[in-house]
């Protein structure tokens, strides 16, 4: 096990859904919603749930939206919407592979968004599959790194806790597990003491490629319009960008 590539991108990720934090609640409780319409309401008993909650609850999602988004899906006949998950799969400028997980109520008017932010932003819409053996689903999971982190010690209780690989960064710690074992592995390090901020299920690039800092604008043009619609989950890409990359961006 040891650190990886993937930190930089991972943590650019988390900050600019951060700074779309009004719009992304209404995302996140709508995943709750689902996972507790479809499975159980108890998290114990629902993985799907077990991660969006602990999704939510790592961007700051109050409790209260977390309960009544639970008791909304758990209420008979509360809600009529019925959502349906739909990836679209593409290539953005400079051929690097873009794969979209959206959540509707309509699937004319999501697919006509997606469309249209490819075409506007030098993109092409492809077909089911024609990028998703770039990606593979992974959990993460993150957690602080404490002013006396100890690497030797935290392999340890990665490898205790059933966890694939970390990545560490300067101020946290990401934590790659088999998609299925993320809230297992989540609560192998909470009772090792490690403090986790929240866990996830991601699709990470097979082959992150480097791309130059001008087509990566052009790249991340196309993600933030693509996040501003309500219907869109997460978008995932295969560019492997450098830390001074990624603070360019930023600015």
């Amino acid at each position: 096990m040891s650190g990886h590539s993937k930190w930089a991108t991972t943590k650019h990720r988390k900050a600019a859904q951060d700074k779309k934090r009004s719009a992304l609640f209404g995302k996140l409780t709508k995943v709750i919603f689902v996972a507790a319409k479809e499975g159980d309401p108890n998290p114990d008993n629902n993985a799907a749930l077990a991660a969006a909650i602990a999704k939510a609850k790592s961007y700051s999602l109050p409790k209260d939206k977390i309960e009544a988004a639970i008791a909304k899906a758990s209420g008979a006949g509360s809600d009529g919407a019925v959502w349906d998950e739909v990836v679209y799969e593409g290539y953005g400028p400079a051929g690097v592979a873009v794969y979209v997980e959206t959540l509707t109520d309509n699937r004319n008017r999501t697919a006509a968004d997606v469309r249209s932010a490819f075409s506007k932003h030098g993109g092409n819409l492809g077909t089911t599959g024609s990028v998703a053996f770039q990606f593979e689903r992974k959990g993460e999971i993150v957690v602080e790194r404490a002013a006396d982190f100890d690497e030797d010690e935290f392999m340890l209780a990665v490898a205790d806790a059933g966890g694939d690989d970390y990545e560490v960064g300067d101020e946290e710690v990401v934590v790659y597990t088999a998609p299925t074992d993320v809230m297992a592995v989540k609560k192998g390090l909470e009772d090792a003491g490690v403090n986790v901020r929240g866990a996830d299920l991601v699709m990470e690039p097979v082959n992150a490629q480097p791309i130059d800092t001008a087509d990566a604008k052009k790249v991340m043009r196309l993600i933030d319009r693509l996040e501003e619609f309500e219907d869109v989950q997460n978008v995932y890409h295969t560019m492997d960008l450098s830390d001074d990359q990624l603070a360019e961006l930023d600015e």
